[in-house]
Parts: structure tokens; C-alpha cells; sequence
């Protein structure tokens, strides 16, 4: 996985120690304690910046997605870069990044609590589909543009289960890319 943003307040601090924290021990698992140990603060402390492990865990998913969508959104956006290579910055970010022992131990997590993440785990993909269908769409027409989109989506769902490695994952995502996108 790529080396996290580096946080720019005590709060993001705390969200990038519960993200491994979560993810190396599953939400029931995690106590907060191990978090505030882990993040090199008091359980008080914790406390005060959320009031509750589910609260932590929510924002602590939250903060990971929206990061990854703005990640993707960014590049995807950079439009003097080629489109294959900008829809590859952005499965790379949106899932590549999740290839791995840390990385899958992170889905998993999203996977087994999606109750206790409310929408984001419903909006964040959609969103996610959104912006590769209109990054897409510059250069094809609508309705081609989704279906490539969903495409390419499915493509990188299977890969994150059959292969091993991150650059494992963008070599087969490339080769896809370079199939359906001009």
C-alpha cells in the first residue's frame, strides 16, 4: 500500500492510526485503548476527538474513501496526461493501493461493517463509477463511455482477488485499459 498522506492535524494523526489499527485487528477486535496507544494518546484524549469506537471507525473509513476519491478525481481531471494513464492513476488510488496484506486486511473491514459506515459505503463506489464514465466520456459518447466504465470496474474488482502484488494489479489494469479505452 502507498505511504498514507501525512496528517496535518492530531485528528488525521489519530484516523491513520485507527485505519491500521482497524485493519490489522477488525472492528471488534480493536479496542480504543489500542488506538490511543497506537496513536500516542490518551484514552481521555480519544475520547474527546470521538465519542465512541463506532464514531472512530466511521470517520476513520470515511476519511479513507473520501481521500481516495478526491485521489482519483484529481488525476482524472489532469487532462493534459493521457487518458489511459490518467484512468490508471485512479484505479491505482481508488484500489490499487488495496493490493496486499495491510490492503486487504482494510476491505475486509469495510466489507464484514457496512452497517456501521452508513452511506458512504453505497456512495463512494457510485461516485468512484462517476468520475471514470465522464473522464471516459471526453472522448466517447455517453453510453459508451458507462459501459467501458463498468468494465473496467469489474475488471479491477477481479484482479484485486487474483493477483499478489500492487504492480501486478496496474500491469493487468493497463492491459485492460489499453483494450477498451482509445
Amino acid at each position: 500500500m502507498a505511504a498514507p498522506e501525512k496528517p496535518t492535524t492530531r485528528r488525521d494523526a489519530v484516523l491513520e492510526s485507527a485505519l491500521l489499527t482497524f485493519a490489522r485487528h477488525g472492528y471488534r477486535k480493536t479496542s480504543m485503548e489500542e488506538v490511543a496507544r497506537t496513536a500516542r494518546i490518551s484514552r481521555p484524549g480519544l475520547y474527546f476527538l470521538f465519542e465512541s469506537k463506532e464514531t472512530l471507525f466511521r470517520a476513520t473509513f470515511t476519511r479513507a474513501l473520501e481521500q481516495d476519491l478526491a485521489a482519483a478525481e484529481s488525476l482524472l481531471a489532469a487532462t493534459d496526461r493521457p487518458l489511459p494513464e490518467r484512468l490508471a492513476g485512479a484505479f491505482d488510488h481508488w484500489a490499487g493501493r488495496y493490493i496486499g496484506p495491510l490492503g486487504r486486511d482494510i476491505t475486509s473491514v469495510i466489507e464484514q461493517n457496512p452497517d456501521l459506515l452508513g452511506e458512504i459505503v453505497e456512495t463512494a463506489p457510485i461516485r468512484f463509477a462517476d468520475l471514470v464514465t465522464n473522464a471516459i466520456a471526453e472522448t466517447s459518447n455517453r453510453a459508451s463511455a458507462t459501459q467501458v466504465a463498468q468494465t473496467l470496474i469489474s475488471v479491477s474488482i477481479g484482479l484485486k482477488h487474483q493477483v499478489e502484488t500492487r504492480e501486478a494489479y496496474l500491469e493487468r489494469l493497463t492491459t485492460a485499459i489499453g483494450l477498451l479505452v482509445e
